[in-house]
């Protein structure tokens, strides 16, 4: 089912032990079971179970890597901002999703519809990718580019971890 339809489970919210969950698997998606039942003070099975069901409910879509893109030869990045014909979100997502280097895409509100968040190996890559690749999509009007000179990931180790306090067997 494409993304932008219903999804088949309603959204509910998460409680403060899958939050705890979620927050160490996106420090670590690597971490066992074993692991992540030990740091939110829960049995493996209850742990299991619990990220068993986020991933059915599409609360978890996978698990990846952190790439660290100027050590993987991409020392380019920037955001660029697109206004694109009204009605083709669709169309250019497509063009956008396919293209070297993207990555992240969202619409949004406000002054330009679209904003693409690219890595490319140089400036002269970008350039191109947006001169000959981007502005070359017949729905795009009007790109701007925004160079990226740092970028900070505001990921589960960079922030304080609140620990989940013990709750007795009989409450969980």
């Amino acid at each position: 089912m494409p993304d932008d339809q219903m999804t088949p489970n309603p959204a509910r919210p998460l409680d403060p032990i899958d939050s705890a969950i979620l927050l160490h698997l996106r420090a670590d998606g690597r971490a066992s079971i074993r692991e992540v039942a030990q740091r939110v003070h829960i049995s493996r099975a209850n742990a299991y179970a619990r990220i068993n069901r986020m991933l059915a409910s599409g609360v978890i879509r996978g698990f990846t890597a952190r790439v660290d893109h100027e050590r993987a030869g991409q020392g380019a990045a920037a955001y660029i901002t697109l206004k694109i014909v009204q009605d083709s979100w669709r169309t250019v997502r497509a063009r956008l999703e396919r293209l070297p280097g993207a990555a992240h895409i969202a619409l949004v509100s406000g002054d330009f519809d679209v904003l693409l968040l690219v890595h490319t190996r140089d400036n002269r890559e970008l350039r191109e990718l947006v001169l000959t690749r981007i502005q070359a999509i017949p729905e795009v009007i009007s790109t701007r580019t925004l160079l990226v000179f740092e970028e900070t990931d505001l990921l589960p180790e960079r922030r304080p971890v609140r620990q989940i306090e013990k709750t007795p067997p009989e409450r969980r």
